[in-house]
């Protein structure tokens, strides 16, 4: 018993309380100077805050504190997560969520530049970096990342497209309230920091193999050991040498790639391996349960 509850939290989990410390507030400066200084909105439940506030504000004459708003709404989302995503991964993003709370009401409001296009666009690559940066750490900023990562886990497919347009309603509703100047611009914000999100989270990207070997049985042997996805062989004919060959074929998830084909060469240097970015799959296809 004593060495389960040392084991129980780890190095790793201390690396992972610092990675979603390190995003947190990296979103929360991010709020105060980029977003702040442009009147811009971002996504999700950040955005849907300051819209609120907008309202708030110019309907009702009332300064809604951002954090406690902020931490409002993402009540429901976090009840999501621990139900249907991992208890683990929903305390990891609690800690996320919690530092930007409280940063977003003892920061100062700072200036870097009035310049909205640079505001949006750097302001957005920063919001998909801190977003990246807790996705890496298995937790999320909280809000509709909870919903992207269900929606992709359980449909095999690119949550975060889907979130894109929640974000575009929020836009409109805020051209129609406040202006189109700044909602237009948010659409440039939004845009850059969901392209960065997809260009450094490949936890959901796919890709297929076709391996035409020799040494069909230990390729076999191979992927079995290194993944827990499905493999399909093929027996096919060579027209370069007029001879009879075995083809592979799997699907396989991004980060278990490197790996893979590390040692399909030390198994067979002689294959030849055809990669192939898998945009989406239908039926079973086994990911790695967030904990």
């Amino acid at each position: 018993m004593k060495a389960k509850e040392e084991r129980f939290f780890t190095i790793r989990d201390v690396q992972r309380i610092l990675v979603c410390i390190a995003a947190g507030t990296v979103m929360a400066v991010n709020l105060r100077t980029f977003v702040h200084t442009g009147g811009l909105l971002p996504g999700g439940i950040a955005g849907l805050t300051v819209l609120v506030q907008g309202i708030f504000q110019r309907f009702f004459g009332m300064d809604v504190p951002y954090g406690r708003l902020y931490l409002a709404l993402n009540a429901f989302p976090i009840l999501l997560a621990v139900r249907k995503i991992g208890k683990k991964f929903t305390a990891y993003s609690c800690i996320t969520i919690g530092v930007v709370t409280i940063l977003t009401e003892i920061l100062p409001t700072t200036t870097i530049t009035y310049d909205t296009l640079l505001i949006s666009i750097f302001g957005g690559i920063i919001n998909g970096a801190a977003i990246s940066m807790a996705l890496l750490a298995g937790a999320t900023t909280g809000g509709t990342d909870f919903v992207a990562i269900y929606l992709s886990e359980r449909y095999s497919m690119d949550g975060f497209n889907y979130v894109l347009g929640f974000n575009a309603v929020i836009l409109c509703c805020a051209g129609l309230l406040f202006g189109w100047d700044k909602a237009l611009y948010s659409i440039i914000f939004q845009f850059a920091s969901t392209q960065v999100i997809h260009v450094l989270n490949n936890r959901y990207k796919k890709n297929t193999l076709f391996i035409v070997t020799d040494k069909p049985d230990e390729v076999v042997r191979c992927l079995n050991s290194d993944v827990r996805h499905g493999v399909t062989e093929m027996h096919v004919f060579g027209t370069y040498r007029r001879q009879e060959r075995t083809m592979i074929y799997s699907v396989i998830s991004t980060p278990e790639l490197k790996m893979v084909l590390k040692d399909l060469k030390e198994v067979d240097p002689a294959a030849f391996i055809n990669v192939i970015k898998t945009d989406q799959v239908s039926g079973r296809f086994y990911i790695k349960p967030n904990d």
